[in-house]
Protein backbone atom coordinates (compact mmCIF):
# COMPACT_ATOMS: atom_id res chain seq x y z
CA UNK A 1 0.00 0.00 0.00
CA UNK A 2 1.31 3.83 -0.78
CA UNK A 3 2.17 6.03 1.49
CA UNK A 4 -0.78 8.38 0.34
CA UNK A 5 -3.47 5.02 0.55
CA UNK A 6 -2.08 4.42 3.84
CA UNK A 7 -2.13 7.72 5.37
CA UNK A 8 -6.07 7.93 3.56
CA UNK A 9 -6.91 4.84 5.87
CA UNK A 10 -5.55 6.02 8.60
CA UNK A 11 -7.54 9.16 8.68
CA UNK A 12 -10.78 7.08 7.58
CA UNK A 13 -10.42 4.81 11.06
CA UNK A 14 -9.67 7.95 12.76
CA UNK A 15 -13.07 9.57 11.89
CA UNK A 16 -15.12 6.82 13.02
CA UNK A 17 -13.51 7.69 16.55
CA UNK A 18 -14.12 11.19 16.32
CA UNK A 19 -18.00 10.95 15.16
CA UNK A 20 -18.46 9.86 18.84
CA UNK A 21 -15.67 12.51 20.50
CA UNK A 22 -17.56 14.91 22.56
CA UNK A 23 -17.32 19.16 22.52
CA UNK A 24 -15.04 18.91 25.35
CA UNK A 25 -12.92 16.29 23.91
CA UNK A 26 -12.83 18.62 20.41
CA UNK A 27 -12.38 21.99 22.38
CA UNK A 28 -9.56 20.31 25.33
CA UNK A 29 -7.41 18.99 21.76
CA UNK A 30 -8.06 22.37 20.56
CA UNK A 31 -6.66 24.26 23.35
CA UNK A 32 -3.28 21.59 23.43
CA UNK A 33 -2.54 22.60 19.65
CA UNK A 34 -2.90 26.38 20.54
CA UNK A 35 -0.53 25.83 23.66
CA UNK A 36 1.83 23.84 21.23
CA UNK A 37 2.08 26.21 18.78
CA UNK A 38 3.40 28.83 21.52
CA UNK A 39 5.46 26.02 22.95
CA UNK A 40 7.41 25.18 19.81
CA UNK A 41 7.73 29.32 18.36
CA UNK A 42 11.32 29.51 18.10
CA UNK A 43 11.43 25.88 16.01
CA UNK A 44 8.75 26.67 13.66
CA UNK A 45 10.27 30.46 13.18
CA UNK A 46 13.53 28.17 12.32
CA UNK A 47 11.75 25.97 9.83
CA UNK A 48 10.03 28.46 7.99
CA UNK A 49 13.30 30.34 7.46
CA UNK A 50 14.64 27.19 5.72
CA UNK A 51 11.37 27.82 3.39
CA UNK A 52 11.74 31.36 2.85
CA UNK A 53 15.76 30.86 2.34
CA UNK A 54 14.87 28.28 -0.95
CA UNK A 55 12.28 30.69 -1.70
CA UNK A 56 14.60 33.33 -2.75
CA UNK A 57 17.24 30.80 -3.69
CA UNK A 58 14.43 29.47 -6.82
CA UNK A 59 13.51 33.34 -7.22
CA UNK A 60 10.33 32.85 -5.70
CA UNK A 61 8.58 36.35 -6.10
CA UNK A 62 7.95 38.52 -3.13
CA UNK A 63 3.64 38.20 -2.95
CA UNK A 64 4.47 34.53 -2.51
CA UNK A 65 7.61 34.48 0.25
CA UNK A 66 4.77 36.67 2.04
CA UNK A 67 2.36 34.00 2.19
CA UNK A 68 4.86 31.34 3.57
CA UNK A 69 6.52 33.89 5.84
CA UNK A 70 6.08 33.35 9.82
CA UNK A 71 6.54 35.61 12.76
CA UNK A 72 5.91 35.43 16.00
CA UNK A 73 2.64 37.81 15.59
CA UNK A 74 1.29 35.35 12.77
CA UNK A 75 2.09 32.43 14.98
CA UNK A 76 0.68 33.84 17.50
CA UNK A 77 -2.61 35.11 15.59
CA UNK A 78 -2.40 31.48 14.50
CA UNK A 79 -2.98 30.74 17.91
CA UNK A 80 -5.73 33.11 19.07
CA UNK A 81 -7.53 31.19 16.06
CA UNK A 82 -7.76 28.24 17.33
CA UNK A 83 -8.84 29.19 20.81
CA UNK A 84 -11.33 31.27 19.32
CA UNK A 85 -12.95 27.89 17.77
CA UNK A 86 -12.92 26.68 21.29
CA UNK A 87 -15.46 29.20 21.87
CA UNK A 88 -17.68 28.94 19.13
CA UNK A 89 -20.72 26.44 19.46
CA UNK A 90 -20.30 22.67 18.17
CA UNK A 91 -22.26 22.52 15.04
CA UNK A 92 -22.01 18.34 15.42
CA UNK A 93 -25.37 17.48 16.58
CA UNK A 94 -27.18 20.01 16.41
CA UNK A 95 -31.30 19.68 15.19
CA UNK A 96 -31.76 21.18 12.03
CA UNK A 97 -35.68 19.74 11.13
CA UNK A 98 -37.98 18.09 13.04
CA UNK A 99 -40.92 15.85 11.52
CA UNK A 100 -43.50 14.08 13.44
CA UNK A 101 -45.64 12.16 11.13
CA UNK A 102 -48.96 10.82 11.80
CA UNK A 103 -48.49 7.36 11.58
CA UNK A 104 -46.20 7.77 15.01
CA UNK A 105 -42.91 7.93 13.13
CA UNK A 106 -39.83 10.72 14.88
CA UNK A 107 -38.08 12.21 12.07
CA UNK A 108 -34.99 14.32 12.68
CA UNK A 109 -32.37 15.75 10.71
CA UNK A 110 -29.22 16.67 12.28
CA UNK A 111 -25.89 17.90 11.60
CA UNK A 112 -23.08 15.48 11.22
CA UNK A 113 -19.33 15.53 10.24
CA UNK A 114 -18.58 15.07 6.79
CA UNK A 115 -15.84 12.36 7.31
CA UNK A 116 -12.43 12.95 5.46
CA UNK A 117 -11.71 16.19 4.25
CA UNK A 118 -8.79 16.48 2.30
CA UNK A 119 -6.84 19.81 1.63
CA UNK A 120 -4.14 20.60 -1.08
CA UNK A 121 -3.19 24.12 -0.80
CA UNK A 122 -0.29 26.58 -2.14
CA UNK A 123 2.49 28.55 0.05
CA UNK A 124 0.77 29.95 3.59
CA UNK A 125 1.59 27.54 5.97
CA UNK A 126 -1.17 28.79 7.88
CA UNK A 127 -3.86 26.58 6.33
CA UNK A 128 -2.11 23.78 8.04
CA UNK A 129 -3.42 24.59 11.13
CA UNK A 130 -6.70 26.23 10.05
CA UNK A 131 -7.84 23.13 7.97
CA UNK A 132 -6.72 20.69 11.25
CA UNK A 133 -8.65 22.78 13.71
CA UNK A 134 -11.54 23.18 11.96
CA UNK A 135 -12.01 19.42 10.88
CA UNK A 136 -11.53 18.96 14.78
CA UNK A 137 -14.01 20.63 16.12
CA UNK A 138 -16.63 19.93 13.65
CA UNK A 139 -15.29 15.91 13.83
CA UNK A 140 -14.00 15.30 10.78
CA UNK A 141 -10.52 13.82 10.22
CA UNK A 142 -8.26 15.80 7.52
CA UNK A 143 -5.56 14.88 5.03
CA UNK A 144 -3.15 18.08 4.03
CA UNK A 145 -0.97 18.13 0.84
CA UNK A 146 1.13 21.32 0.81
CA UNK A 147 3.28 22.74 -1.50
CA UNK A 148 7.01 22.58 -1.89
CA UNK A 149 7.59 26.31 -1.30
CA UNK A 150 6.73 25.90 2.24
CA UNK A 151 7.06 21.93 3.03
CA UNK A 152 9.70 22.66 6.47
CA UNK A 153 7.30 24.88 7.70
CA UNK A 154 4.10 22.29 6.95
CA UNK A 155 5.72 19.67 8.67
CA UNK A 156 6.75 21.28 11.77
CA UNK A 157 3.15 22.18 12.24
CA UNK A 158 1.76 19.12 11.77
CA UNK A 159 4.32 17.71 14.42
CA UNK A 160 3.03 20.82 16.66
CA UNK A 161 -0.50 19.52 15.64
CA UNK A 162 0.94 15.93 16.63
CA UNK A 163 1.71 16.46 19.70
CA UNK A 164 -0.68 18.16 20.48
CA UNK A 165 -3.04 15.48 19.82
CA UNK A 166 -1.10 12.85 21.69
CA UNK A 167 -1.98 14.88 25.30
CA UNK A 168 -5.51 15.05 24.04
CA UNK A 169 -8.02 12.09 23.75
CA UNK A 170 -8.57 12.45 20.02
CA UNK A 171 -6.71 9.79 17.53
CA UNK A 172 -3.31 11.04 16.69
CA UNK A 173 -4.66 10.30 13.03
CA UNK A 174 -7.20 12.38 12.91
CA UNK A 175 -4.55 14.80 11.25
CA UNK A 176 -2.53 13.58 8.22
CA UNK A 177 0.37 14.96 6.44
CA UNK A 178 1.03 13.84 2.45
CA UNK A 179 4.69 14.88 2.71
CA UNK A 180 5.81 14.01 -0.97
CA UNK A 181 4.66 17.35 -2.95
CA UNK A 182 4.90 15.86 -6.24
CA UNK A 183 2.46 15.59 -9.19
CA UNK A 184 2.22 12.14 -9.14
CA UNK A 185 1.17 11.91 -5.52
CA UNK A 186 -1.13 14.76 -5.84
CA UNK A 187 -3.02 13.13 -8.62
CA UNK A 188 -3.38 10.00 -6.65
CA UNK A 189 -4.91 12.18 -4.03
CA UNK A 190 -7.16 13.00 -6.83
CA UNK A 191 -8.65 9.78 -7.02
CA UNK A 192 -8.45 8.67 -3.32
CA UNK A 193 -12.26 7.67 -3.04
CA UNK A 194 -12.18 5.02 -0.84
CA UNK A 195 -11.22 7.53 2.14
CA UNK A 196 -11.32 10.84 1.20
CA UNK A 197 -15.06 12.42 1.42
CA UNK A 198 -14.32 16.02 0.08
CA UNK A 199 -11.31 17.45 -1.66
CA UNK A 200 -10.43 21.47 -1.02
CA UNK A 201 -8.16 23.37 -2.94
CA UNK A 202 -6.61 26.33 -2.26
CA UNK A 203 -4.29 28.63 -4.04
CA UNK A 204 -3.78 30.23 -7.38
CA UNK A 205 -6.05 29.51 -10.48
CA UNK A 206 -4.08 26.92 -12.33
CA UNK A 207 -4.08 24.65 -9.04
CA UNK A 208 -7.85 24.88 -8.66
CA UNK A 209 -8.85 24.16 -12.59
CA UNK A 210 -6.54 21.10 -12.18
CA UNK A 211 -8.50 19.72 -8.87
CA UNK A 212 -11.47 20.45 -10.81
CA UNK A 213 -10.67 18.93 -13.99
CA UNK A 214 -8.74 15.68 -12.33
CA UNK A 215 -10.31 14.91 -9.48
CA UNK A 216 -12.63 12.36 -8.88
CA UNK A 217 -13.57 12.96 -5.19
CA UNK A 218 -16.23 15.53 -4.48
CA UNK A 219 -14.39 19.18 -4.39
CA UNK A 220 -15.37 21.85 -3.01
CA UNK A 221 -14.23 25.04 -5.27
CA UNK A 222 -11.92 28.11 -3.44
CA UNK A 223 -11.62 30.24 -6.33
CA UNK A 224 -8.91 33.01 -7.24
CA UNK A 225 -9.76 36.25 -6.50
CA UNK A 226 -10.09 39.02 -9.37
CA UNK A 227 -11.78 41.45 -6.61
CA UNK A 228 -13.26 44.79 -8.23
CA UNK A 229 -14.26 48.07 -5.94
CA UNK A 230 -16.36 50.43 -7.58
CA UNK A 231 -16.46 53.98 -6.99
CA UNK A 232 -19.51 55.50 -7.86
CA UNK A 233 -20.62 58.89 -9.01
CA UNK A 234 -21.69 59.90 -5.45
CA UNK A 235 -19.09 58.03 -3.67
CA UNK A 236 -17.73 60.49 -0.44
CA UNK A 237 -14.04 61.35 -1.79
CA UNK A 238 -11.75 60.61 0.97
CA UNK A 239 -13.55 57.23 1.89
CA UNK A 240 -13.38 56.45 -1.62
CA UNK A 241 -9.85 56.76 -1.45
CA UNK A 242 -9.52 55.57 2.30
CA UNK A 243 -11.02 52.48 0.81
CA UNK A 244 -8.98 51.74 -2.55
CA UNK A 245 -5.92 51.96 -0.45
CA UNK A 246 -6.51 49.84 2.23
CA UNK A 247 -8.47 47.01 -0.25
CA UNK A 248 -4.74 47.35 -2.47
CA UNK A 249 -2.24 48.16 0.16
CA UNK A 250 -3.00 46.41 3.22
CA UNK A 251 -1.96 42.67 2.13
CA UNK A 252 -1.82 43.11 -1.30
CA UNK A 253 -0.77 39.05 -1.34
CA UNK A 254 -3.96 37.97 -0.43
CA UNK A 255 -7.30 37.17 -2.62
CA UNK A 256 -9.39 39.72 -0.88
CA UNK A 257 -7.54 42.48 -1.92
CA UNK A 258 -8.39 44.52 -5.23
CA UNK A 259 -7.23 43.92 -8.48
CA UNK A 260 -8.94 46.95 -10.20
CA UNK A 261 -10.89 50.02 -9.31
CA UNK A 262 -13.95 50.30 -11.41
CA UNK A 263 -13.70 54.44 -11.46
CA UNK A 264 -17.22 56.88 -12.61
CA UNK A 265 -15.95 59.56 -14.97
CA UNK A 266 -16.91 61.84 -13.42
CA UNK A 267 -15.79 61.11 -9.91
CA UNK A 268 -12.55 60.47 -11.73
CA UNK A 269 -11.99 64.19 -13.00
CA UNK A 270 -12.94 65.44 -9.59
CA UNK A 271 -11.08 63.28 -7.25
CA UNK A 272 -8.79 60.88 -9.69
CA UNK A 273 -5.46 63.00 -9.30
CA UNK A 274 -5.33 62.46 -5.24
CA UNK A 275 -6.48 59.11 -5.53
CA UNK A 276 -3.76 58.45 -8.08
CA UNK A 277 -1.24 60.37 -5.75
CA UNK A 278 -2.42 58.19 -2.90
CA UNK A 279 -1.75 55.13 -4.47
CA UNK A 280 1.68 55.77 -5.61
CA UNK A 281 2.52 56.79 -1.83
CA UNK A 282 1.87 53.53 -1.25
CA UNK A 283 4.47 52.21 -4.00
CA UNK A 284 1.53 51.03 -6.29
CA UNK A 285 2.44 50.79 -9.80
CA UNK A 286 -1.13 51.63 -11.80
CA UNK A 287 -2.00 50.50 -15.33
CA UNK A 288 -5.59 51.75 -16.82
CA UNK A 289 -7.70 51.26 -19.84
CA UNK A 290 -7.31 54.23 -22.77
CA UNK A 291 -9.19 57.19 -20.63
CA UNK A 292 -6.86 56.41 -17.60
CA UNK A 293 -3.85 56.63 -19.69
CA UNK A 294 -5.10 59.68 -21.21
CA UNK A 295 -5.99 61.38 -18.00
CA UNK A 296 -2.41 60.67 -16.26
CA UNK A 297 0.02 59.62 -19.38
CA UNK A 298 2.49 58.38 -17.02
CA UNK A 299 -0.58 55.06 -15.92
CA UNK A 300 0.71 52.70 -18.97
CA UNK A 301 -2.56 50.58 -20.67
CA UNK A 302 -3.67 47.42 -19.95
CA UNK A 303 -1.46 45.08 -21.37
CA UNK A 304 -3.34 42.70 -23.75
CA UNK A 305 -6.52 44.01 -22.50
CA UNK A 306 -5.96 41.74 -19.37
CA UNK A 307 -8.79 42.61 -17.12
CA UNK A 308 -9.03 39.01 -15.14
CA UNK A 309 -5.70 37.98 -13.85
CA UNK A 310 -4.82 38.02 -10.28
CA UNK A 311 -1.80 40.37 -9.12
CA UNK A 312 -1.73 39.65 -5.99
CA UNK A 313 0.83 42.31 -5.77
CA UNK A 314 1.21 46.21 -5.29
CA UNK A 315 0.27 46.58 -8.99
CA UNK A 316 -3.60 47.66 -9.50
CA UNK A 317 -5.83 48.59 -12.90
CA UNK A 318 -8.11 51.06 -13.01
CA UNK A 319 -11.25 51.43 -15.08
CA UNK A 320 -13.05 54.26 -16.28
CA UNK A 321 -17.07 53.99 -16.93
CA UNK A 322 -18.89 56.47 -18.09
CA UNK A 323 -22.32 54.97 -15.80
CA UNK A 324 -23.52 52.36 -13.52
CA UNK A 325 -24.39 49.96 -15.60
CA UNK A 326 -21.20 50.00 -17.38
CA UNK A 327 -19.64 48.74 -13.73
CA UNK A 328 -22.19 46.20 -13.23
CA UNK A 329 -21.21 45.18 -16.77
CA UNK A 330 -17.33 45.35 -16.55
CA UNK A 331 -17.77 43.24 -13.18
CA UNK A 332 -19.98 40.57 -14.60
CA UNK A 333 -17.59 39.85 -17.31
CA UNK A 334 -14.14 39.32 -15.10
CA UNK A 335 -15.29 38.83 -11.91
CA UNK A 336 -14.32 35.57 -10.36
CA UNK A 337 -16.78 35.86 -7.83
CA UNK A 338 -15.31 36.02 -4.69
CA UNK A 339 -15.73 39.32 -3.30
CA UNK A 340 -16.87 43.26 -4.69
CA UNK A 341 -17.78 46.32 -3.49
CA UNK A 342 -18.88 49.56 -4.28
CA UNK A 343 -18.61 53.32 -2.83
CA UNK A 344 -21.43 54.90 -2.87
CA UNK A 345 -23.55 57.90 -1.25
CA UNK A 346 -26.48 56.53 -3.26
CA UNK A 347 -29.12 54.09 -1.18
CA UNK A 348 -30.62 53.30 -5.09
CA UNK A 349 -26.95 52.49 -6.51
CA UNK A 350 -26.11 50.35 -3.38
CA UNK A 351 -29.26 48.34 -3.17
CA UNK A 352 -28.49 47.18 -7.26
CA UNK A 353 -25.09 46.34 -6.38
CA UNK A 354 -26.34 43.87 -4.05
CA UNK A 355 -28.76 42.44 -6.10
CA UNK A 356 -26.58 42.66 -9.27
CA UNK A 357 -23.23 41.25 -8.43
CA UNK A 358 -22.96 37.39 -8.20
CA UNK A 359 -20.21 36.96 -5.79
CA UNK A 360 -19.72 35.34 -2.58
CA UNK A 361 -19.07 38.67 -0.82
CA UNK A 362 -20.55 42.30 -1.72
CA UNK A 363 -19.68 45.30 -0.16
CA UNK A 364 -21.18 48.59 0.58
CA UNK A 365 -18.69 51.37 1.53
CA UNK A 366 -16.47 48.76 3.30
CA UNK A 367 -12.95 47.28 2.13
CA UNK A 368 -13.06 43.64 0.18
CA UNK A 369 -10.30 42.97 3.04
CA UNK A 370 -12.94 41.74 5.41
CA UNK A 371 -14.31 38.43 3.66
CA UNK A 372 -12.27 35.83 6.31
CA UNK A 373 -13.58 33.78 8.41
CA UNK A 374 -11.75 35.08 11.28
CA UNK A 375 -13.59 38.81 10.09
CA UNK A 376 -16.89 37.46 9.95
CA UNK A 377 -16.42 35.56 13.34
CA UNK A 378 -15.75 31.93 12.01
CA UNK A 379 -12.43 31.57 13.63
CA UNK A 380 -9.92 29.85 11.37
CA UNK A 381 -11.14 29.57 7.94
CA UNK A 382 -11.15 26.69 5.35
CA UNK A 383 -10.78 28.48 2.57
CA UNK A 384 -13.25 31.20 0.87
CA UNK A 385 -15.49 29.13 -1.41
CA UNK A 386 -16.77 30.53 -5.12
CA UNK A 387 -19.61 28.17 -6.05
CA UNK A 388 -22.82 28.05 -5.27
CA UNK A 389 -23.79 24.38 -3.91
CA UNK A 390 -22.90 23.16 -0.40
CA UNK A 391 -20.77 26.30 0.75
CA UNK A 392 -20.33 30.19 -0.22
CA UNK A 393 -17.98 32.28 0.99
CA UNK A 394 -15.34 32.00 4.11
CA UNK A 395 -16.04 28.52 5.20
CA UNK A 396 -16.02 27.96 9.21
CA UNK A 397 -17.40 25.52 11.27
CA UNK A 398 -20.74 24.70 9.54
CA UNK A 399 -19.06 24.32 5.78
CA UNK A 400 -17.68 20.95 6.93
CA UNK A 401 -20.62 19.37 8.18
CA UNK A 402 -23.39 17.79 6.66
CA UNK A 403 -26.63 16.24 7.39
CA UNK A 404 -28.56 12.85 8.60
CA UNK A 405 -31.52 11.91 9.18
CA UNK A 406 -32.93 10.08 12.18
CA UNK A 407 -35.75 8.27 12.32
CA UNK A 408 -37.36 6.67 15.19
CA UNK A 409 -40.58 4.32 14.88
CA UNK A 410 -42.34 1.68 17.47
CA UNK A 411 -43.07 -0.89 14.40
CA UNK A 412 -44.21 1.00 11.68
CA UNK A 413 -44.51 -0.56 8.33
CA UNK A 414 -45.35 0.80 4.68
Amino acid sequence: MSEIRRKGKAAKEASYALNTATTEEKNEALRLIADQLLEEQEHLLEENKKDIEEGHANGIEAAVLDRILLTPDRIEAMAEGVRLLIDLKDPIGETLEEIEKENGLHIVRKRVPIGVVAMIYEARPNVTIDAASLALKTGNAVVLRGSSSAKYSNLALWHVIQRGLEKSALPVDSVQLIEDTSREIAKELFTLNDYLDVLIPRGGAKLIQTVIRESTVPVIETGAGNCHLYIDESADSQMAIDLVVNAKTHRPSVCNAIETVIIDQNWLQQHGEKLIDSLREKDVQLVGDETIHQFDPSIAEVEQDDWSSEFLDLKLRMKNVQNFQQALDHIRQYSTKHSDGIVTQSDEHAEQFLNSVDAAAVYVNASTRFTDGFEFGYGAEIGISTQKLHARGPMGLEALTSSKFVIRGTGQIR
